[in-house]
């Protein structure tokens, strides 16, 4: 066997220049395949844990895939708003232990402003039921108080003290800051890997003292401005509608029967959703483009393999010499058979070594770009079962592509290598 590999890796370095390039086209689609498989991973896993420990998620009535997207990743806009008597009528349900409001609209920069209660800071958990903690300061108080998460604080350089502007609408243009109340930083929440750390968060009443005088979206003349801009030391008013409402139950034994309650109450037209039930019919309903990518991916990977079988086709017309004396020498069908998936096998192994050498780099360069940008947790542990799955398809694939080149040399004749074609 030994001389079998010597002889194989001898002839596959006189054509390296060729070879080189087909083990380039395999490490790329090797890391295509690698990098599609973890981040489709790692996006589930990241959403999947952006929000744990909450029973239902509480909203006007509409899509729940919508509600779940609004209130908890601060993605699209809520079609209309929860009333805050229908907040009230949801605390007061016995099988209720504990409701955080939540209203969402302005911004801070492009990050998302998220008004709640202090309660938030103690009930909502992301990941395996991990519980926010503090890297500065505290929660907020009744005051013009805000507490960053962790990705607004380091962006943008701020600390426990400065002071800020935030700014009517959602999006990454402001043009209606809320200058007549500026907020000062009261606490900064160490990293969670959640949109939580992309968002700045504010008292109920303060967001209510945001708006106080804006009438349909349109801010105030210069008069109600004044009286806006007026000391406040502390406010009491909470919004008279929100955005969403997170539940957690007594005993999660009694989640559909709240769920019941709550879509029959006739004052308001609500919606109560699973959080877990609702994500999984978003994965479904991205299935279909989750499975076109990984088979584009695996297309690639096939056509780089395709052009491995080619080169080696197209080489055989310039080694029948080479076979024929091989042949003449003494080496078996089988021997010619080895040496020829012997060398496909190796320029396959070659090319799924780089790729996966470029997908260690490429993580450990973009993990935090796509931590920072889009809240996506890429791992850096191992290789995962699925992972090695491809791997191990891939080599048997270009193991199988080998069969076509060898079958053809074998087909060969010894008279034909040995006397040239006219």
């Amino acid at each position: 066997m030994t001389p079998l590999v010597n002889l194989a890796v001898r002839s596959a370095w006189a054509r390296r220049f060729t070879l080189a390039l087909m083990v380039v086209a395999v490490a790329l689609s090797t890391f295509l395949l690698l990098a599609t498989e973890r981040l489709r991973h790692d996006v589930r896993q990241s959403f999947a844990q952006a929000l744990s420990g909450t029973d239902l998620i509480v909203g006007a009535r509409g899509s729940p895939t919508q509600l779940l997207l609004h209130s908890v990743f601060h993605l699209g806009q809520p079609t209309q708003a929860m009333g805050w008597s229908s907040v009230e009528t949801v605390f007061a349900l016995p099988q209720v232990a504990w409701a955080v409001p939540l209203a969402l609209g302005d911004s801070f920069r492009g990050h998302p402003v998220v008004a709640t209660s202090p309660d938030y800071f103690q009930r909502v958990q992301v990941g395996d039921r991990q519980s926010l903690r503090w890297a500065a300061g505290q929660a907020f108080g009744t005051g013009a108080e805000t507490v960053l998460g962790a990705e607004v604080a380091r962006r943008h350089g701020l600390r426990v003290g400065d002071r800020l502007t935030l700014s009517h609408g959602s999006g990454p243009i402001d043009n209606q800051p809320h200058d007549e109340l500026p907020f000062v930083v009261s606490g900064i929440l160490a990293p969670t890997g959640s949109p939580i750390d992309r968002s700045v968060h504010i008292s109920l009443p303060a967001m209510q003292a945001l708006h106080a005088d804006w009438v349909a979206g349109v801010r105030p003349g210069a008069g109600a401005r004044a009286r806006s801009a007026a000391p406040q030391a502390e406010f009491t008013q909470p919004p008279p509608a929100i955005t969403a409402l997170l539940v957690g139950l007594h005993s999660r034994a009694a989640v559909f029967s709240v769920q019941r309650r709550i879509h029959d109450l006739r004052d308001e037209a609500l919606s109560a959703v699973l959080p877990g039930v609702t994500l999984d019919e978003l994965w479904q309903s991205l299935g279909i483009g989750e499975a076109a990518l990984r088979a584009l991916t695996a297309l690639v990977a096939l056509t780089s393999l395709a052009g491995l079988v080619a080169v080696m086709l197209a080489g055989l017309e310039s080694r029948r010499r080479e076979l024929a004396i091989l042949r003449a020498v003494g080496a078996g069908p089988l021997s010619l058979l080895g040496l020829l998936m012997l060398e496909s096998t190796l320029a396959t192994l070659a090319g799924m070594v780089l790729g996966l050498l470029l997908g260690l780099l490429g993580l450990a360069g973009a993990a935090g770009p796509v931590q920072a940008e889009f809240g996506i947790s890429l791992g850096a542990d191992g290789l995962r079962a699925g992972e090695w799955r491809l791997l191990a398809a891939v080599l048997g694939t270009g193991v199988l592509a080998s069969l076509l080149p060898a079958w053809r040399a074998l087909r060969l004749s010894l008279a034909d290598g040995l006397s040239p074609r006219a």
